[in-house]
């Protein structure tokens, strides 16, 4: 679960990576708005945090910029801007949550959860395909009541795939996510990771099926393949 952590206060930056991470989610943090938008053009995030005090631009530009793009994450803004006006104008702008700083950081964590769930899991903390259950509270796969051990690109891949389960997932797409910092994956490395992830969930009723020219579909094993959309989901008309 990747996050996108924009702020310029570099501890408050550093204790929120170091929490978040402790969580299980992958975090990225960007210190302005050109290079929160750089981020997002080279990699896909599930959510984004954002703050409003930029040093290059205010963040209800960014929330703008991002919405006129269509981009579908949930989006929770965190700032020091606590009034009713400062709140109605995020939310009319686009971000799906609001939360005034200070604050506490179990409250954020606990509103990133909601948001996940909401947008990702039909208001449920699992996903469930076949046999597999996503818990995306937790951030485990459970595989008939017994944690299922992945390595940690095979954790992101199927992850990746459960919370966009049927529906198209890009080759591309899989390659940003499970590159490391700098490296880049070939397509001869995701169809790997794809065959090796293939044998482990099949046994579990879970179907990994290869769309040619488009990428890869997750569904439950028997079902038939139902190819309509490469969008995330929650996609939403912003002003």
């Amino acid at each position: 679960m990747n996050i996108l952590l924009i702020e310029d206060d570099a501890v408050l930056a550093d204790g929120l990576n170091h929490t978040l991470g402790g969580s299980g989610y992958s975090v990225a943090a960007a210190t302005s708005g050109r290079y929160a938008l750089q981020l997002l053009d080279a990699q896909d995030f599930d959510l984004i945090v954002l703050d409003l005090g930029l040093p290059d631009m205010d963040g209800l530009e960014l929330l703008r910029k991002l919405r006129h793009r269509k981009l579908p994450v949930p989006i929770i803004i965190l700032t020091a801007r606590d009034g009713v006006n400062d709140r109605i104008q995020g939310i009319e702008q686009g971000a799906d949550d609001y939360l005034t700083k200070p604050f506490e950081l179990r409250e954020l964590e606990a509103r990133i959860n909601a948001l996940i769930r909401r947008c990702y899991g039909g208001f449920n903390n699992n996903i469930v395909i076949g046999r597999l259950i996503l818990d995306t509270y937790q951030h485990q796969v459970i595989a008939e009541d017994q944690p299922l051990i992945l390595s940690a690109r095979e954790y992101g891949l199927l992850e990746m795939l459960l919370m966009q389960a049927g529906k198209v997932v890009c080759k591309d797409r899989i390659a940003q996510r499970l590159a490391g910092d700098g490296d880049a994956l070939t397509d001869n490395a995701v169809e790997i990771y794809i065959h090796r992830l293939r044998k482990r969930i099949e046994p579990y009723g879970a179907v990994i099926r290869t769309v040619r020219g488009l990428g890869y579909l997750l569904e439950s094993e028997g079902k038939e393949a139902t190819i309509t959309s490469l969008q995330e989901p929650v996609a939403r008309e912003y002003p």
